[in-house]
């Protein structure tokens, strides 16, 4: 610096060595990555450049809000340290000249601003030039004295230097928030790393994002670790992600839950109390903060406190129960109890025992001699107990008398010595019962078991007998099976029999309308279109007792096909125009929009709702004859059903009528013919379908016939 300003004074520089010195100074700031650096060599350039005799550089601390040195030219360094602006003082010019887009000069202020900040520089006037990138200035350079060439060069200074500082005060004070990132984060592992409670924080699908050591343990793993480890860590973040997932919680409220978790290092069950709340990331994003506290031993404790509680409770009952048994048994108990001293005198009885043991004041002698006798017999019986030793209890019969009649009464009787602390008798307590009962029982017991041998062989005899029916009834059975595989078979063949004729009859019949044998008179063609008619309805009725036998026998394929029921019903509709025309009803459809297509038989559907129709035609002589059809999604279920205003079926018969060859008039003076195999056919049908035809229906109310199908049936 000493060269150049000698330089500067001796020869005036040529514009070739200015523009090398600038480009030389553009590259040291161009590989400057100190602040400081950069700024000492800048004002070491203006200097030089200028004749500048005191100048400083000085950057923004934004976390202090002041404009501080950094670099200074004929400065010391404790006017260096000394050098502080407030940015918030907005008179001050240092903060003014920072606000200015160009280089401006600072005339003398008032010596309090001087002496707190522009002191190092002297006596104004200073040049002031702010140092940033076109945003936000990062600096300020200041220098006297404020010459033209020195305002300048201080200009294309900051033109160049002022996006440099910028860039290096924000690296560094990247750099810086990285540090105290790095170090707050290191914080924030050792506090909840410190916490004997698992901590996580997560998104709200479980997917961790931060934890403590203790989480980690139940909920991460490595590949190098054991499979039962890695399998208990998956369980443990399953079940978490599951208590998230079912979790109703608002944003910055907690949810309190119990969570069951496995120990990935000794695989027993663990019971943890989560508490989540949801914090807010961004617009869209949340996290949720789970801290899980132990409560596996709480747990165990309070239910063996539970347990313990309720069995103190059981205790407590048992021992009232024991006292309200022991006071029932004193005060209400069917036979006598007597308790007495060691010496055998009576100290307490019951009702019972007075009745035998204490007389009343006004007993004649008689009735006097049968308690004294009771009396001997009882002394007799405790006075065995004392003999007995050390034996507590003595049984054994005593023979009683009734006061009042005098009769025997067979007792038995048991006493029992009452032991104090020392294991002195202080009392003897004796049940006597009486065995009055027992005797007669003893007798009717030997009836019974007389009475019971004689059952047993009625019993023996009448199985034997059942299991004769049975075997009866079991071949019966077979019987009826091996018959109607008979009929089955012989309605088979003799439908394919009845066939070969019927066909040949309707060519010939059908060859003779054409007129292949010439043109028919008007008589014999009518008779040839009722031989046809007849033939065809007889067809049909072989068709029909086809149908049921292959039904029976489980030879009726089931062909799956998908398709429109409402292509289905206008087929079914032109087929039956003309029979619509000759009945001069009222036939309207009402087809539901939006039904899917079905998958099932088509042309099985096709014939249970023809066959449906036909009849609602035949048996309605005037009125109306409407189909329906639904979906209905909850059971994912279709129903076509017709309706009509005609005759309507009984209730007794509605049942009846779908049986083979069975209508509600079966009488032979009917007014509607068919061989009532038709409502027969389309219940199997339906029933081979997965479906079922409802009726509902009353006399002189019409009928309403109701075919509900699954929308997909299964292949079988």
């Amino acid at each position: 610096m000493a060269r150049v300003a000698a330089a500067r004074h001796d020869a005036q520089p040529s514009p070739d060595d200015g523009t090398a010195r600038k480009l030389a100074l553009l590259e040291l700031l161009a590989a400057c990555t100190d602040p400081g650096v950069g700024a000492d060599r800048a004002l070491g350039w203006l200097a030089g450049e200028t004749g500048v005799r005191r100048a400083l550089c000085a950057v923004v601390e934004t976390e202090r809000g002041r404009l501080v040195a950094i670099a200074g030219h004929g400065i010391g360094p404790g006017d260096l340290q000394r050098f502080s602006v407030d940015l918030d003082d907005r008179e001050h010019p240092a903060v003014a000249a920072m606000a200015a887009a160009t280089p401006t000069v600072l005339v003398d202020v008032d010596g309090a601003h001087r002496r707190a900040s522009l002191a190092p520089l002297g006596a104004g006037p200073w040049g002031a030039a702010p140092l940033g990138d076109g945003g936000a200035n990062a600096g300020l350079l200041l220098f006297a004295p404020a010459s033209p060439p020195a305002l300048r060069a201080a200009r294309w200074l900051a033109r160049v230097f002022g996006p440099s500082l910028a860039r290096l005060q924000t690296r560094r004070a990247l750099a810086a928030a990285e540090r105290r990132f790095r170090h707050e984060r290191a914080q924030l592992y050792a506090v909840i790393n410190a916490v004997p409670d698992p901590i996580l924080y997560t998104d709200r699908d479980g997917r961790m994002i931060l934890a403590n050591a203790r989480a980690e343990m139940l909920f991460a793993s490595r590949e190098d670790e054991s499979e039962g480890r890695r399998r208990a860590v998956a369980l443990n973040n399953m079940l978490f992600s599951a208590a998230l997932s079912g979790s109703a919680f608002d944003d910055g409220e907690a949810f309190r839950h119990e969570l069951p978790l496995v120990d990935p290092e000794e695989g027993s069950d663990l019971l943890f109390e989560l508490l989540s709340t949801v914090i807010k990331e961004g617009p869209e994003t949340d996290g949720v903060v789970s801290i899980l506290r132990n409560v596996t031993d709480l747990r165990v404790a309070t239910e063996e406190l539970q347990e313990n509680y309720q069995k103190l409770r059981l205790a407590e009952a048992e021992a009232r129960a024991e006292r309200d048994r022991l006071d029932l048994i004193i005060d209400s108990v069917a036979d006598p109890i007597l308790v007495t001293d060691p010496a055998g005198n009576l100290v307490m009885m019951n009702a019972p025992a007075q009745r035998l043991f204490a007389a009343p004041a006004d007993a004649t002698s008689e009735v006097l001699a049968h308690f004294r006798s009771n009396d001997a017999h009882f002394t007799s019986f405790i006075s065995n107990l004392f003999l007995s030793g050390a034996d507590l209890r003595h049984r054994g019969g005593i023979s009683l008398v009734d006061p009042e009649t005098g009769t025997s009464i067979p007792n038995e009787a048991i006493s029992g010595k009452i032991l104090s602390d020392h294991g002195e008798v202080v009392a003897v307590v004796t049940i006597l019962h009486d065995r009055t009962e027992e005797v007669e029982k003893a007798r009717l017991y030997e009836e019974i078991a007389r009475a019971s041998a004689e059952l047993e062989q009625k019993v023996r005899d009448a199985t034997t007998e059942l299991a004769r029916q049975n075997e009866l009834l079991r071949r019966q059975h077979i019987e009826l099976e091996q018959a109607s595989a008979l009929k089955t078979r012989f309605l088979a063949n003799m439908s394919h029999e009845f066939r070969t004729p019927l066909n040949a009859i309707l060519g010939y019949t059908s060859m003779l309308l054409q007129g292949v044998s010439g043109e028919l008179p008007p008589g014999p063609r009518r008779g040839l279109v009722r031989v046809d008619a007849n033939a065809r309805h007889l067809l049909g009725l072989i068709n029909d007792i086809l149908d049921i036998a292959r039904i029976e026998a489980g030879k009726m394929p089931v062909t799956l096909s998908e398709f429109k029921l409402d292509d289905v019903l206008a087929e079914i509709m032109t087929e039956v125009e003309p029979l619509i025309g000759r009945s001069q009803l009222d036939v309207t459809t009402e087809l539901a929009s939006g039904i899917p297509a079905v998958k099932s038989d088509r042309q099985k559907v096709k014939q249970i709702v023809l066959n449906l129709l036909t009849n609602a035609l035949k048996f309605t002589p005037q009125g109306w004859v409407r189909i329906r059809t639904r979906y209905d999604a909850a059971t994912n279920r279709v129903a076509v059903a017709v309706a009509d205003s005609g005759i309507g079926v009984a209730p007794d018969d509605q049942a009846r009528i779908f049986e083979d060859f069975r209508q509600a008039d079966n009488s032979p003076t009917r007014e509607y013919g068919g061989a009532g195999l038709g409502l027969s056919i389309c219940r199997r049908l339906a029933d081979m379908l997965d479906g079922q035809i409802a009726l509902e229906s009353a006399i002189g109310h019409g009928s309403t016939f109701t075919l509900v199908l699954p929308l997909r049936l299964r292949r079988r």
